[in-house]
C-alpha cells in the first residue's frame, strides 16, 4: 500500500487539476482509493486557477469507495488517466517472484486493520433505522440520524451468548480516510431498554477501533461544524440541538480526535469522569489553533443522561 501511495502521488502529477467538476472528483475518489492523502490531493489541486481549499477538503471528506458497478473508481482509474497523459511507473511493475518449493498457509491477521469480510456481510445485513430502533432512540432522548449516516438495525443479530434479538449497527470508520475498520453494536428494546445480554454493547473482536468514529451524519452533512461525543446515545442526544454529530467511541479516541480540514467549529460533549475531561482538554488544544471550540459539561454522567433524568 505504501509503495501504491508513493506511485499514486507521482501519477497525479500527470493529471490536469483544471478539469471540470464531474473529472476533479473522479480523480479525487481515485486517489484516495490509492492511498493519497487530503495534503497531496490539495496540494495538486492548488494549481487549477479556480482552487478552493474549503471546497477541496469538503469534497474529500464526502468521498465514498465506490468498487463495484459501472460507476466503480478506484486506484486501477488513478493509474489509467495518468498512463493516458504519458506517465509510467518508476518500478517495474512485475518484479519476479522468489521460487519457493512450499507455501505457508494465510493466516487471519491477529488485529483487522479494516472491515473484516464477516464484519462487512454482517453492516450488509443492516437496514436503515426504523421499526424497533426508532422506537428505542425516541425512548432514549436521542435524533433519529439521516438515512445515509453510519447507523443502522439489525433484526436479529446473534449475541456471543446465544441470544438473538434487535441490534443498533454502527460502522466504525477511520476518522481521516473514512475506511470502515470495525462494528459496534447494541442489543435494545422497544421500551429505550438494553437487552437482558452481557455486555449489551460489543466491538468487533480482533478489530483495531484506535482513530475510528461513527459517522452519525455522513461527511456531506459537515460542512462548518461538527459535534463529537464518546458515545452513540450521547451523540444523538446532543444532535437534537448540534447537528451534525459523531461517536468517537471512547475517550482514548476522543483525546486524539485529529483536525479536519473545512470544520470552523468543534463542539464536544464532555463525558464527566476523569479520563472524559483529561481526553477533552486533549481535543481542545489540539484544535484551538484550526477552530472554534465549544465545550459542553452536562451535570449527569453525560448528556444522555441528562436529558433522560430531566423527562
Amino acid at each position: 500500500m505504501i509503495i501504491q501511495a508513493a506511485e499514486a502521488i507521482e501519477a497525479i502529477q500527470h493529471l490536469d487539476p483544471g478539469v471540470g467538476r464531474a473529472e476533479w472528483v473522479r480523480i479525487g475518489a481515485a486517489a484516495k482509493a490509492a492511498g493519497v492523502s487530503f495534503i497531496n490531493f490539495d496540494r495538486w489541486s492548488s494549481g487549477a486557477g479556480n482552487y478552493n481549499e474549503r471546497d477541496a477538503a469538503r469534497m474529500w471528506r464526502s468521498l465514498k469507495p465506490r468498487s463495484s458497478g459501472a460507476a466503480a473508481v478506484n486506484a486501477a482509474t488513478l493509474f489509467f488517466l495518468a498512463r493516458q497523459s504519458g506517465w509510467r511507473p518508476s518500478r517495474a511493475e512485475h518484479s519476479p517472484r522468489p521460487f519457493t518449493s512450499c507455501r505457508a498457509e494465510p493466516r487471519e491477521p491477529s488485529v483487522y486493520e479494516t472491515l473484516s469480510e464477516h464484519g462487512r456481510a454482517v453492516w450488509n445485513e443492516c437496514a436503515p433505522l426504523a421499526g424497533v430502533a426508532f422506537d428505542y432512540l425516541r425512548a432514549r432522548c436521542c435524533a433519529i440520524p439521516p438515512a445515509d449516516g453510519d447507523l443502522r438495525w439489525h433484526r436479529a443479530l446473534k449475541h456471543p451468548s446465544g441470544y438473538c434479538g434487535p441490534a443498533l449497527v454502527g460502522l466504525v470508520t477511520d476518522a481521516i480516510t473514512g475506511e470502515p475498520i470495525s462494528l459496534h453494536r447494541t442489543w435494545i428494546n422497544a421500551d429505550g431498554s438494553k437487552a437482558d445480554v452481557d455486555p449489551c454493547r460489543m466491538l468487533l473482536a480482533n478489530h483495531r477501533s484506535g482513530g475510528g468514529v461513527i459517522r452519525l451524519w455522513p461527511d456531506e452533512s459537515v460542512s462548518t461544524g461538527l459535534c463529537v461525543a464518546e458515545g452513540i446515545e450521547t451523540a444523538l442526544s446532543a444532535a437534537l440541538h448540534f447537528p451534525p454529530a459523531w461517536c468517537v467511541l471512547n475517550a482514548g479516541n476522543l483525546g486524539k480526535f485529529p483536525v479536519l480540514p473545512g470544520i470552523d467549529c468543534l463542539t464536544i460533549i464532555v463525558d464527566n469522569d476523569p479520563a472524559g475531561e483529561r481526553a477533552t482538554r486533549d481535543c481542545a488544544t489540539r484544535w484551538n489553533e484550526h477552530a472554534e471550540v465549544c465545550v459542553i459539561h452536562p451535570s449527569a454522567a453525560d448528556l444522555n443522561d441528562e436529558l433522560r433524568e430531566a423527562r
